[in-house]
Order: structure tokens, then C-alpha cells, then sequence
């Protein structure tokens, strides 16, 4: 089998018929754009693009995410979920006070989400008072311990 290219998506061929539409039908790129509602500039970002890697739809994800949260940061975070088994507000109270990291505490639950460390386990959460000890079945600890 020969060297094929992977299948253009739909926006890919919508761009590569204007290509051709200038190239085999009109040869006018103004004319073409105005058929197709598109700028002139559009056309030839698209064309430049073409000559150059072909029109492969690229991902539009940024390249930099300039306000995401610092590895250090993230990494003192989880060292509190794990080692002292704090809450996203308490985290961000720690942080804010120990260490001068300002952070919101839904940015905390984000994080902790990310990472699957969304709930404690059972065994390290919070247990109330009145529920935490039962002896004998009974629930008023003066009664449980009388001799009957």
C-alpha cells in the first residue's frame, strides 16, 4: 500500500474547495471569496498554509496558559490533601497564611478534582461528635456503663 494522508475533516475540505475553486474554476480570489463569504485574507492564510503543511485542521488549544496555577503550588496542595487531609477551604487558608499563595478555594477543589483526589476516603473523613463512639448500643454514655 502507498503512503496515504489521514482523511481531511469537514472544515479542511470546505477550505481546500475554495483553493481549487480559484485554481481550476474562476482563477479571481476576490470573486471566489465573495461566492464563498469568506475575507481575502481568510483565503490566503488558508492557501499559505496549504503550500506549506497542507490543510490539516490544527488544534485550537493555546500554546501557553499564563495564569495556571504554579506545579509548586499544586504540589503543596496535594501535600495537605494527602498529609493532613484538609478540605479545599482549609488548603486555601494554609496556603494564604504559611505560605503567601493566594488561591481560591474552588481553584483548590479544580485541582484536587483534576487529580482524582476529589473525596477522601471514608476512614479519613470527618466524623461528627455524637456519631464518632457507641458502646453497648446505648446512645447517652452515662447509661451505657451502668451495671443493669
Amino acid at each position: 500500500m502507498s503512503d496515504l494522508a489521514p482523511p481531511l475533516d469537514r472544515e479542511a475540505k470546505r477550505r481546500l474547495a475554495v483553493i481549487r475553486h480559484v485554481e481550476e474554476v474562476s482563477g479571481n480570489v476576490a470573486m471566489t471569496c465573495r461566492y464563498f463569504g469568506i475575507s481575502r485574507q481568510a483565503y490566503y492564510i488558508w492557501y499559505r498554509r496549504y503550500q506549506a503543511e497542507g490543510l490539516r485542521t490544527r488544534s485550537k488549544r493555546p500554546k501557553t496558559s499564563p495564569n495556571a496555577t504554579h506545579v509548586e503550588v499544586a504540589g503543596k496542595i496535594i501535600y495537605l490533601r494527602q498529609h493532613h487531609h484538609f478540605g479545599p477551604e482549609k488548603i486555601a487558608m494554609s496556603l494564604k497564611r504559611y505560605h503567601d499563595v493566594t488561591i481560591s478555594k474552588s481553584g483548590v477543589w479544580r485541582i484536587l478534582k483534576r487529580l482524582d483526589m476529589g473525596r477522601l476516603p471514608a476512614s479519613q473523613r470527618y466524623k461528627r461528635h455524637d456519631r464518632r463512639w457507641k458502646r453497648n448500643g446505648s446512645s447517652c454514655p452515662a447509661t451505657a456503663s451502668r451495671p443493669t
